[in-house]
C-alpha cells in the first residue's frame, strides 16, 4: 500500500511526499478509508503507530477550504500534544492552506479569541479551555463536521471526561466523531456507545509498537548509585538523543543538576515550568539544541521527534500504561530504538506489572564495568560538546521553501483572502499553488508564500496594489 491508493488531492500528496510519508502504518491502513467514508469510528491503539496522521490525513482531504468557521474539533489531555497535533494538521494540509489553531489554559485568553475570528478550519485543545471559548461565544460550533477525541484514556485518568461529554453535549448532531485511545476503560466506551452512530471499532495489536523497533532493557541499583549508574550508561551508550524519564519533578531537577554541572547539553521539562519554558523546550530539543532531555511523564505526550534514539527511566513508572508511553518516544518513524529502565529492590512489583502488561520480560543488563567506560570515554566527550543534527524534523522540512510575508492592512480595509490570492496568483511566475496560508487580522494580514517564491512577491509588490490600494509589504518577523 502507499497513499496514492486513497485517491487523495494533489496538495495534500505533495505536502505527504515532502513530510516523507511514505507507507501507511496499521493504524493509518484501518482508519484512513473509514474517515473517508464519514464513519463514526473507536480506535485502540498505542502511541507512537501514527494515528495523529490516520485523521489529519482524511481530515485535511474533507475540509472545505472556504468555509470560515472551524469544521472539526480536536480534543487532547495535554497542551504539549494540543500543539503537536495542530502542527502535524498544518504540516499535512499546507499546500490546501489548512488553518489550525490550538487552545489551552496559561495563555491570554484574548489572543485565542482574536485568532478564532480569522478563518479556522480546525481547532485542538484541551477541554478546559475549549469550553470557555464554547461558553463565551468565541468558538462558533454551528459548522464542526468532526469530532476527535485523541487519548481518551488519559482524559480520563485526568478527570476531564465529564468536560468532554459537556463539549459533546454542544455539537451538531449530524457529525462525525472519532475516539483514539491506547487502552480502552469502561467509562470511555460508555461515552462512546453513548453519543456515536454504530461506530466502527479498531484495534491495533500493541505487540509491534512496544517489541520490534525497540530494544528494552532492565539494570538493577542501589537508590544512592543511580546518578552514578546514569552517567556510565550515557557514557557506554552515548545516544544520539536521549530522554531520561522521572517520576517526579524533584528528580527532575536534581539529575538535571547533576547532568549540567558534568557539562552535559540537557534541558529539563515538568509541570512546574511556565508554559512558554516548557514549550520553548519542546522546540530546542526538536531541532537539535540539546542532546539530553530530562522529564516527567507529562511531557511523555507531546514529544513527537522520529530519532530519539535511547530512553532511560530513571525512576520506574507506578503505571505500567506509562512505561509503553515513555518507551513509544523511540524506534519511531522505522528507526530501531532503545530503553533502559533502572530499578531499585522495591521497584520489583511495578516491573513485574509492566512485564504482564507488555507480554514479555525486560531482559537484565549488567551496569557497565569501568573498562566499558574508559573506553567509550573519548567518543562520548566528543559528541557531548558538538550540537545534535536533526535529521528529520518534518515541520523544518515543509517550511524551508517558505517565506511568510506582512502586508499593512485587514479587515478594516474591507480585505477578504480572495483579494490576496487575486492579485498575487496575477505576479509572473506565481500561481495559486505557491500562496500558504492566510491570515487576516484587523490591520494587517499575513501571507505564507511557499515553493520558495517569497524574494519574488516581495519584490513584484512594491508596485502592486491590491484593490487599488498601496500595503506595505515585508518579511515578518515571526
Amino acid at each position: 500500500m502507499n497513499f496514492n491508493d486513497y485517491q487523495l488531492s494533489d496538495e495534500i500528496t505533495r505536502a505527504l511526499d515532502v513530510l516523507k510519508y511514505e507507507t501507511p502504518t496499521e493504524v493509518q491502513r484501518e482508519v484512513i478509508p473509514q474517515v473517508m467514508g464519514k464513519r463514526d469510528l473507536v480506535v485502540k491503539s498505542q502511541t507512537g503507530s501514527g494515528k495523529t496522521a490516520s485523521f489529519g490525513i482524511p481530515l485535511c482531504e474533507l475540509i472545505q477550504w472556504e468555509e470560515k468557521l472551524p469544521q472539526a474539533i480536536i480534543l487532547t489531555p495535554t497542551r504539549e500534544l494540543a500543539v503537536q497535533v495542530r502542527e502535524d494538521i498544518t504540516n499535512i494540509g499546507r499546500f490546501k492552506r489548512i488553518k489550525a489553531m490550538a487552545v489551552y489554559g496559561k495563555e491570554p485568553f484574548a489572543r485565542q479569541k482574536e485568532e478564532l475570528k480569522q478563518k479556522t478550519h480546525v481547532v485542538v485543545g484541551t477541554p478546559g479551555r475549549m469550553i470557555d471559548h464554547i461558553d463565551r461565544g468565541t468558538l462558533a460550533l454551528d459548522k464542526v463536521n468532526y469530532l476527535i477525541i485523541d487519548e481518551a484514556d488519559e482524559m480520563l485518568n485526568m478527570g476531564f471526561i465529564d468536560k468532554v461529554e459537556e463539549i459533546i453535549k454542544q455539537l451538531p448532531l449530524e457529525r462525525v466523531t472519532m475516539v483514539f485511545s491506547a487502552t480502552l476503560p469502561k467509562d470511555v466506551e460508555n461515552l462512546c456507545h453513548k453519543y456515536m452512530k454504530e461506530p466502527v471499532h479498531i484495534e491495533i495489536a500493541p505487540s509491534e509498537v512496544t517489541t520490534k523497533a525497540i530494544d528494552h532493557r532492565l539494570i538493577e541499583v542501589k537508590e544512592e548509585e543511580k546518578i552514578s549508574l546514569l552517567k556510565d550508561v550515557t557514557v557506554v551508550e552515548n545516544p544520539e538523543s536521549c530522554i531520561i524519564f522521572c517520576r517526579t519533578k524533584e528528580h527532575v531537577d536534581t539529575v538535571y543538576k547533576e547532568l549540567e554541572e558534568a557539562n552535559y547539553s540537557c534541558e529539563r521539562l515538568h509541570g512546574g515550568l511556565l508554559q512558554e519554558d516548557r514549550f520553548a523546550v519542546m522546540d530546542g530539543f526538536k531541532t537539535g539544541n540539546f542532546r539530553y532531555l530530562i522529564a516527567t511523564d507529562v511531557a511523555a505526550r507531546g514529544i513527537d521527534i522520529d530519532n530519539v534514539t535511547l530512553i532511560i527511566n530513571f525512576d520506574v513508572p507506578l503505571e505500567k500504561e506509562s512505561y509503553v508511553h515513555r518507551t513509544g518516544r523511540t524506534g519511531r518513524a522505522g528507526n530501531k530504538g532503545k530503553a533502559i529502565t533502572l530499578a531499585i529492590e522495591s521497584e520489583a512489583k511495578y516491573v513485574r506489572a509492566i512485564e504482564r502488561y507488555i507480554g514479555f520480560t525486560l531482559p537484565l543488563m549488567d551496569a557497565p564495568s569501568k573498562q566499558e567506560v574508559s573506553k567509550g570515554m573519548a567518543a562520548f566527550e566528543e559528541k557531548i560538546g558538538g550540537r545534535r543534527v536533526v535529521r528529520n524534523n518534518k515541520t523544518a522540512r515543509i517550511n524551508q521553501d517558505i517565506m511568510k510575508l506582512h502586508f499593512s492592512g485587514g479587515k478594516k480595509k474591507k480585505f477578504r483572502a480572495v483579494d490576496f490570492v487575486g492579485t498575487l496568483s496575477n505576479i509572473p511566475g506565481v500561481t495559486s499553488e505557491d500562496i500558504g496560508i492566510i491570515s487576516i487580522q484587523d490591520n494587517l494580514t499575513y501571507v505564507d508564500i511557499l515553493n520558495g517564491k517569497g524574494s519574488l512577491v516581495l519584490q513584484a509588490m512594491e508596485n502592486t496594489t491590491i484593490k487599488g490600494k498601496k500595503l506595505k509589504v515585508s518579511k515578518a518577523m515571526k
